[in-house]
């Protein structure tokens, strides 16, 4: 490929390396294809030379090139995006694991530097809809060979959802007078949730003394009912020879395997009865944080069968941190001491309002930013940020008296997502939580900020609180801190709507009225707001 600056004259058929602003007002987004009127357009306004790519003839187009790598992997448990800038999403099309073959994708990362693949990690829980890989041919284009020698790579195996099946699932708890019921009753509400994915429910559970006698009744008298059986010790198992243990092999079960190199969760325990696996719960599996449990429930809800050998190579990675996904309960930070920080998103190039900046448009004397801007920043207790990426300038202009600050983004044309990203960073080190508004939705108060914020006072810490319409969810979405990292990490022009599908047990709904759905990203939405305040 020939990189580099040449004559508008030959020019033509190129690819625009970077966007342009041209006299009119109207801009040449990077990436087009650069037609005869284009190269007009260009000479109209002065502009004599431009950077650009020039395929030659062994190369394919980094769309062409990204939509066959997708084709190779698809299955039916995958679902693809159109490409768009040498990219392709690929998502989950069912809830379940996400198994990844690593080899496949290390081949394919080292053919060329150009042609990459990314995933979630191996065995990575997902819900339908989450995207779960992503190509990016870097280039405006790539060597046909090369990719030819990536397409030989993958195949429909390498990137799988085993989809999560409904199991009745039978509990067993044991007793002692030094574990309180409401922590029963907790660890059951727990268990409950980390079945909402794979639809599987408990339809029984028995409570019993801390005595093998007991424990093998009970194992006897439920294990006809459902598909797995799961062991809550009211004390945790420390020995093979312990009551838990005991008590399946007395009812006719064997131990696959007691402990495993996974903290928190080592005191787990794996065994079958009859063909029908049964966990020993550790005691960590009481609590919604990620732990060794949750590895061995959702392979086993996804119908893959867990041996020993499988339990003994979870080691590496195995010493687990806290995820937004499910973060570890703590106590809840006095509210004096909880920071909130607002994040306006104002980057984007308003391709639908055509030449105009809608964000610069004016309703009611005022531009569209500067209502939510000034929305926020009643509230001086809040850290107010503007991310700017289009016009930039004209933007920090607009507000430039307000009490807020600004965070460019420079890599604003890539989409949402990026805009988001570059919020997120400028408030992680600072905010306990981050309310995200957008510069287009002029009806949202200060009143209506602060309802969202007080509703995250009172719910519990890792709440995401999300704002209404009649029911249907709109914006702004508060954010708690444990979700920063994940909101960083989202790519192409996409907002956070996989992490609230991936989280609906902590989403807190907070009817707000119109103004959650309210925007302006037309022309004759504008047309029509002015009109209706006229």
């Amino acid at each position: 490929m020939k990189f580099g600056a040449v004559p508008i004259d030959e020019a033509e058929g190129a690819i625009l390396a970077h966007s342009l602003k041209l006299a009119d007002g109207t801009r040449l987004k990077k990436g087009i294809v650069l037609s005869p009127s284009d190269i007009e357009k260009l000479a109209q306004s002065g502009i004599d030379q431009i950077v650009v790519a020039q395929f030659s003839d062994d190369e394919i187009g980094e769309d062409a090139a990204a939509t066959k790598l997708a084709g190779k992997l698809l299955n039916d448990g995958l679902r693809l995006d159109a490409a768009s800038t040498g990219r392709v999403n690929i998502f989950a099309e069912h809830n379940g694991l996400l198994k990844v073959d690593k080899a496949d994708i290390d081949r394919v990362n080292q053919i060329d530097p150009g042609i990459t693949i990314a995933t979630l990690a191996d065995y990575a829980e997902v819900n339908s809809g989450r995207m779960v890989a992503t190509i990016k041919i870097i280039p405006y284009g790539v060597n046909s060979a090369a990719l030819d020698r990536a397409l030989a790579a993958l195949n429909a195996d390498t990137v799988k959802v085993s989809k999560y099946k409904a199991f009745r699932i039978g509990v067993i708890a044991t007793q002692l007078p030094s574990l309180k019921p409401s922590v029963m009753d907790k660890t059951i509400r727990v268990l409950e949730q980390r079945l909402v994915l794979s639809d599987s429910t408990i339809i029984r559970e028995i409570r019993v003394a801390h005595e093998t006698d007991a424990v093998k009744a009970a194992i006897d008298e439920i294990s006809a009912e459902c598909d797995l059986i799961i062991l809550f010790g009211a004390s945790a198992i420390s020995d093979i020879g312990d009551v838990i243990p005991q008590a399946l092999v007395q009812a006719g079960g064997e131990v696959i395997r007691f402990g495993m190199p996974v903290d928190p969760g080592n005191l787990m325990l794996l065994g079958d009865l009859s063909g029908k696996p049964v966990i020993g719960a550790p005691g960590c599996a009481r609590s919604p944080a990620e732990n060794g449990f949750d590895w061995v429930l959702q392979r086993t809800l996804a119908g893959l069968k867990v041996s020993e050998i499988d339990i003994m190579g979870l080691g590496v990675g195995g010493l687990l941190m806290e995820i937004g996904s499910r973060p570890r309960p703590r106590e809840k930070p006095a509210e004096a001491s909880l920071k909130t920080a607002a994040i306006i998103l104002a980057a984007g190039q308003s391709s639908r309002m055509g030449v105009e900046n809608k964000l610069l448009a004016t309703l009611d004397d005022k531009a569209l930013v500067r209502h939510v801007a000034e929305a926020a920043i009643k509230d001086s207790n809040l850290d107010v940020v503007v991310v700017t990426g289009h016009e930039a300038d004209q933007i920090s202009d607009e507000l430039a008296r307000l009490n807020l600050r600004f965070a460019h983004n420079a890599n604003y044309e890539e989409g949402l997502s990026t805009s988001l990203a570059t919020g997120i960073s400028a408030v992680e080190t600072s905010a306990d939580q981050a309310i995200v508004l957008l510069g287009d939705m002029p009806d949202i108060s200060a009143a209506m900020i602060k309802k969202l914020i007080d509703a995250a006072k009172k719910a519990s810490p890792g709440s995401i609180i999300m704002a209404t319409h009649s029911g249907k969810r709109g914006n702004p979405t508060l954010w708690p801190k444990a979700f920063f990292p994940a909101l960083r990490a989202i790519s192409g022009d996409v907002g956070a709507r996989h992490l609230i599908g991936e989280n609906q047990e902590k989403v807190i709904e907070v009817e707000l009225g119109e103004a959650a759905s309210f925007d302006v990203d037309t022309p004759q939405a504008l047309k029509n707001a002015r009109d209706q305040r006229s």
